[in-house]
């Protein structure tokens, strides 16, 4: 038998694997049970969260301006900021999910370790400097530097929130699931928990509180991820070929694990995957906001590169864990018994037979009951700090970009806006709890291909236009995003994910690709250019003209805000 927490473990978190990893996900709910409490991950849980709240109080009471609110008061070294990049960006789905796939797969299941890494030198390269020295506190800031502030902030807050909404949704139900492990709490009591901790630390602590929150995250993670490989390389005296020898002997699948095609065979969903995760990261808001925490461009473009040092030794681990579990536990029938046509017997009608469970069933093998609460534990502040994260990109989008810039047309004070923001955390709170409860039993693992899907189709495409063509205008960015946003949610509705496998609207999919953007992507990109080609009209002419002021600010940073003295 598979040990029961770790059914209970898979419930938690294959919402938030990705969708081919957790299509079944809704078929879990009926097979946990009010579980027992695991005492290691309850006293480290408590540790975590008591640790927070009193750095949240500190952050709380140094919070004095709206720079310190939303930025930190950009105060935070490079090397802080790469560890809460890399602890924003680290997230359950990749930690489990991907040492998942390995372990189904082998080699084929790194393409999402892949492609989510391969995004970030897009961003180093094309994207950190020129934020920092264009923005203030969100990245409408820089895709309204010279087109119309209303319409542009409008579109970017939209894509914001809904961008945040579908991330949230994920994170929430998999977090819930986690405290009704730890705690043996009904789903009910849990997912309140979660909402009122992701409150407190944005409402109190702002960016600081979620910095820390953050970065404490980024260490337990890295931290204990690289204790399971080391264990797993000692077992095999650090030599890759012989556990790679290992692996192909015991799997089902043999030599196949070490080829590539087994997991997404077909061209187009394998492009399009691609094209959502590269450019995806570069259009996340809770990502995008991290660099106006420090200090200028060059201690931005520091912290990307600490970032995705940080990341990739953090996905070469999900590839060792992947495989040391395939060594470790396929033949051990305790944890999956694998059957004559290849399916993990076990788990095959519970989870569809995707083992989205490896890395925690080897933290017990490797590390017994300690590391396996531990882990649970680090499970459980990776979701916090992500939310928290998240939370508080919605709100700064809801006071800064909307009420701020579009209501009150900038004839408000910072002590207003910040509570605003403040009232909006605790509103997109509420309603990630309601929307929790209301997700419960559904197959939530497609919003996180949403979310990386609308923010590679209407974020991305708006933010690189805008500060990398003279062209672009408001009409053409208007058009562009408003369409790559539309048709990103539209097509995956329309998808076998969403349409025939969540809803059961049909027998066939409307759209037959789980995934929008290539399709979605370039028709952005067209718009934008077509539109912007196409808008003869003076205002155009005169956001054309200021392009130069703009990519001389971009460049240099003259006239960007600093650091506030600290």
């Amino acid at each position: 038998m598979i040990p029961r927490s770790s059914l209970a473990l898979a419930a938690a978190l294959a919402a938030m694997a990705c969708p081919q990893a957790a299509r079944a996900a809704g078929a879990v709910e009926g097979a946990v049970e009010k579980q027992g409490l695991n005492i290691t991950a309850v006293i480290i849980f408590f540790a975590f969260v008591l640790f927070t709240l009193g750095i949240t109080y500190r952050a709380a009471r140094q919070t004095k301006s709206a720079s310190d609110f939303y930025a930190a008061g950009g105060g935070i070294t490079a090397g802080q900021n790469g560890l809460a990049i890399a602890g924003d960006y680290m997230s359950a789905a990749s930690f489990l999910g991907i040492s998942g796939l390995v372990f189904s797969n082998g080699f084929d299941g790194l393409i999402y370790s892949i492609g989510f890494l391969v995004g970030w030198p897009i961003v180093l390269f094309t994207i950190a400097e020129r934020l920092r020295n264009l923005g203030k506190f969100t990245f409408a800031d820089v895709a309204a530097f010279r087109l119309d502030q209303t319409s542009i902030r409008v579109l970017s807050a939209t894509g914001t929130l809904v961008v945040v909404s579908f991330y949230l949704i994920a994170q929430m139900v998999g977090a819930g699931k986690l405290i009704q492990l730890l705690f043996g709490l009904p789903y009910s009591s849990a997912v309140p928990i979660v909402g009122v901790l992701m409150i407190v630390y944005v409402v109190f602590g702002g960016m600081k509180a979620t910095t820390w929150v953050q970065i404490i995250k980024a260490c337990l993670l890295l931290g204990g991820a690289s204790f399971m490989a080391l264990m797993v390389l000692i077992h095999f005296n650090f030599d890759p070929n012989a556990m790679f020898a290992a692996a192909v002997q015991v799997h089902p699948k043999g030599d196949a694990i070490m080829a590539p095609g087994a997991f997404v065979a077909d061209p187009v969903s394998t492009i399009s995957l691609g094209l959502a995760l590269i450019f995806g990261t570069a259009g996340l808001p809770h990502i995008l906001m991290r660099f106006f925490t420090v200090s200028d461009a060059k201690a931005a473009r520091k912290s990307v590169f600490y970032a995705t040092g940080l990341i990739g030794y953090f996905y070469i681990l999900t590839f060792i864990i992947g495989f040391g579990a395939i060594t470790f536990l396929m033949n051990d029938p305790t944890y999956y018994k694998v059957g004559a046509n290849g399916s993990f017997d076990k788990i095959r009608d519970l989870i569809g037979g995707a083992a989205n469970m490896p890395a925690i069933d080897l933290a017990r093998a490797v590390g017994g009951d300690v590391l396996y609460g531990f882990i649970s534990a680090v499970a459980f502040a990776t979701i916090l700090a992500v939310v928290a994260g998240l939370t508080l990109a919605g709100a700064s989008a809801v006071s800064h970009d909307l009420y701020a810039s579009v209501i009150a047309r900038g004839r408000t004070t910072e002590g207003r806006e910040v509570n605003v923001s403040k009232i909006s955390a605790v509103v997109i709170g509420v309603v990630a709890i309601v929307l929790g409860y209301v997700f419960e039993n559904q197959n939530v693992a497609f919003m996180v291909g949403l979310a990386f899907s609308v923010a590679a189709s209407c974020n991305f495409p708006v933010l690189l236009m805008s500060i990398l063509w003279r062209g672009t205008t408001t009409l053409g960015a208007l058009v562009g995003g408003f369409l790559g946003l539309i048709s990103a949610v539209l097509m995956i509705v329309l998808s076998k994910a969403v349409w025939v496998d969540t809803f059961h609207m049909a027998g066939t999919a409307v759209f037959p690709y789980d995934n929008p953007a290539l399709f979605s992507v370039p028709l952005a990109f067209v718009a934008i250019w077509l539109f912007s080609k196409l808008d003869a009209s003076q205002r155009a002419r005169r956001e054309q003209a200021a392009f130069v002021e703009q990519y001389v600010r971009s460049e240099t940073g003259v006239g960007a805000s600093g650091a506030h003295a600290h």
